[in-house]
């Protein structure tokens, strides 16, 4: 089992800046991907971003140019920083793990709010 608390969503304005965070605990030896979803009212869940243990990582066009995934291997943590805030940045986002043999597992996920 992987646990993953999530951390750093709030209310921000339109051009600002957030950062999520994201620590795993548990059983994370054979993670092979961390990656942040999120999900708007009436929307489908999407992907934002993922990053690899190797380091590769994978943006969505909405958001590329605007945020950067990254990871501290030492703190088991994976950090999104989301700049230049759009008002259809505004959902809840879910950070997830996904191990080698595809077990997924999700944190409780965190709200961020872009408005004026």
């Amino acid at each position: 089992q992987v646990q993953l608390v999530e951390s750093g969503g709030g209310l921000v304005q339109p051009g600002g800046s957030l950062r999520l965070s994201c620590a795993a605990s548990g059983s994370i030896v054979s993670i092979a991907a961390m990656g942040w979803y999120r999900q708007a009212p009436g929307k489908q869940q999407e992907l934002v971003a993922s990053i690899t243990g190797g380091g590769t990582t994978n943006y969505a066009d909405s958001v590329k140019g605007r945020f950067i995934i990254s990871r501290d291997n030492a703190k088991n943590t994976v950090y999104l920083q989301m700049n230049s805030l759009k008002p259809e940045d505004t959902a809840v986002y879910y950070c997830n793990a996904r191990k080698y043999n595809l077990n997924s597992y999700w944190g409780q996920g965190t709200q961020v709010t872009v408005s004026s």
